[in-house]
């Protein structure tokens, strides 16, 4: 499976039988994701920094409530995670646990506080998780480090922070880096994974 990060929550997963999009964002979040051919759509939040339509093919099958799905091989399980803040009119947040090439991916959406003990069993056992680290309407590095702990990945991606491109009020990704106890590492443009290549120990790309 490859994964490209297209900027703020938005990820392409290609596996062998199906694209996974996730949280499609618009121009006005600072990153210009073109035009996106996908099988499936996961959107965390019906907000219109995550929910950018225009982008996906008319195809695709777009998910943004709680349950199980089972489309083009791949497995979903879809948490509700209700937001911190219930202010914006946008208190929901669906996080995704996607079962891609024997391969469990957790995106948190936009999550804002620490996961329950009953949706951490939900999202037990993930390999990787893409958390956002970037605090203001999101979690923050401790939080998002706290996380972490709590799930112990093989690979953590942050998404949500502030970079060149972004329009958000985020902070930069260097205190998550700091909070995990690691070195920044070199930005990939993909992530080629496969189950025997997983990591031991939790590596944050």
């Amino acid at each position: 499976m490859e994964i490209y990060w297209l900027g703020h929550g938005c990820f392409r997963m290609r596996g062998r039988e199906a694209t996974v999009v996730t949280d499609p964002c618009p121009p006005s979040t600072g990153y210009k994701i073109g035009k996106l051919n996908a099988d499936i759509v996961t959107i965390s939040r019906n907000h219109p920094e995550s929910s950018y339509r225009e982008a996906l093919n008319p195809e695709a099958k777009v998910l943004t409530g709680p349950g199980e799905y089972e489309i083009a091989g791949v497995l979903i399980s879809a948490i509700d995670t209700d937001r911190a803040d219930r202010l914006d009119g946008h208190s929901r947040n669906v996080a995704y646990v996607i079962d891609i090439d024997d391969i469990k991916v957790c995106h948190l959406g936009d999550i804002s506080r620490t996961p329950t003990g009953d949706e951490v069993e939900e999202m037990a056992g993930v390999d990787i998780l893409m958390v956002p680290v970037g605090g203001g309407r999101v979690l923050d590095a401790e939080k998002a480090a706290e996380i972490v702990s709590l799930l112990e990945p093989k690979i953590v991606i942050p998404m949500l922070y502030k970079t060149d491109a972004s329009k958000g009020e985020f902070e930069a990704v260097d205190r998550f880096v700091k909070e995990m106890g690691t070195e920044a590492k070199s930005p990939e443009s993909r992530l080629s994974v496969t189950r025997s290549t997983l990591p031991q120990d939790t590596t944050l790309v």
